[in-house]
């Protein structure tokens, strides 16, 4: 269990950003990231999942602005 306080700033966005973060690793090469033990893994790993995530809200947000739609 997730020792995290972290909660997201918009209500039900829990599950898209869990998925995501499974995504991501999958795409860098951590397979099973949603059962592995994270203390396991480096915190370079980790830290890639994380910012990886960063820079795909980021860019999300971005093209959102770009097309007015915030």
């Amino acid at each position: 269990m997730s020792r995290s306080s972290n909660k997201p700033a918009v209500q039900g966005a829990s599950q898209a950003l869990n998925q995501m973060k499974f995504e991501i690793a999958g795409e860098l090469g951590l397979a099973n990231y949603n059962t592995v033990d994270k203390g396991q893994l480096t915190s370079r790993q980790n830290g890639y999942v994380g910012g990886y995530m960063t820079r795909k809200l980021v860019q999300l947000a971005e093209e959102s602005l770009s097309k007015g739609q915030l």
